[in-house]
């Protein structure tokens, strides 16, 4: 998504001139590309799929949506296992219109969980809940820290269901640093992701995810944060801003790149 600007093909030739090994991959641009066809395209590039993204939004309250979501997660956790990749990104969905029940919405998510966790399993995929800054909690995810990602993982087998750490989301959290701890403890650290924090915010909010070092977010301590708790994956940069999509994509890959080195590595 950080390069979205760039055919999977294109995708796959700058991430070999450049040396990154694996990538983390969006359905969308799978999707239309064609799954069989993306996972022939990595398999023989050499690269990697580090995870999928996305699943979820769970919080429906009327049956026939709800019957829908649990069908596309099924969808998702066989593109994963397709695509090769052991880890389906979840954003678990805001509050239904009109609700303002938090903790039924997020009961709901576990009720999801419960029905989704043993067929990932049989595909060999693990869930992994992404919590997303509170800012998104009315419209897209009601899970807004690591430790209500934590609570909701812990009712289920490790290898079925954990978190996604990412820098951008949880940056602010004076408790999430103990929280990666509780999830490293666990086994349950299926990925992390880096983004920068930049202010101020665009309309709408979402795609002002800043390029790493343009940002508050000292990635090296949230690195070793995770490290110190034993995890060893790979680590993703997931970027959404437009001022990056609307430059040459092989430009912005080759400074992602660079800023990795520099800020992170």
């Amino acid at each position: 998504m950080t390069v979205k600007q760039l055919s999977l093909p294109e995708l796959a030739d700058v991430c070999l001139e450049l040396g990154v090994p694996g990538v983390g991959l969006w359905r969308a641009p799978v999707q239309e590309y064609g799954v069989e066809a993306t996972a022939k395209l990595l398999r023989d590039s050499g690269l990697a799929v580090t995870t999928l993204c996305r699943g979820g939004f769970f919080t429906a309250i009327d049956p026939a949506e709800r019957a829908e979501a649990l069908a596309d997660n099924r969808r998702a956790i066989d593109e994963a296992a397709t695509l090769g990749t052991d880890t389906l990104v979840l954003v678990s969905g805001g509050l239904p219109a009109g609700s303002k029940d938090l903790r039924g919405a997020r009961e709901r998510i576990a009720d999801a969980l419960a029905e989704l966790g043993p067929y990932a399993e049989q595909h060999g995929v693990r869930l992994a809940i992404e919590p997303l800054h509170p800012m998104y909690a009315a419209d897209r995810c009601v899970v807004s820290t690591l430790t209500q990602a934590l609570d909701l993982a812990e009712r289920f087998p490790a290898h079925q269901v954990g978190v996604a750490v990412d820098t951008y989301h949880i940056w602010w959290d004076d408790n999430a640093p103990a929280q990666i701890a509780r999830a490293g403890a666990g086994g349950r650290i299926h990925t992390f992701q880096l983004a920068d924090w930049t202010t101020p915010l665009p309309e709408g909010v979402l795609n002002g995810r800043g390029q790493i070092g343009d940002g508050s977010i000292d990635m090296r301590e949230w690195k070793a944060y995770v490290e110190a708790a034993g995890y060893t994956g790979p680590i993703e940069v997931e970027l959404f801003n437009d001022a990056l999509w609307a430059r040459d994509g092989r430009e912005v890959l080759a400074e992602t790149a660079a800023r990795f080195v520099e800020h992170v590595a």
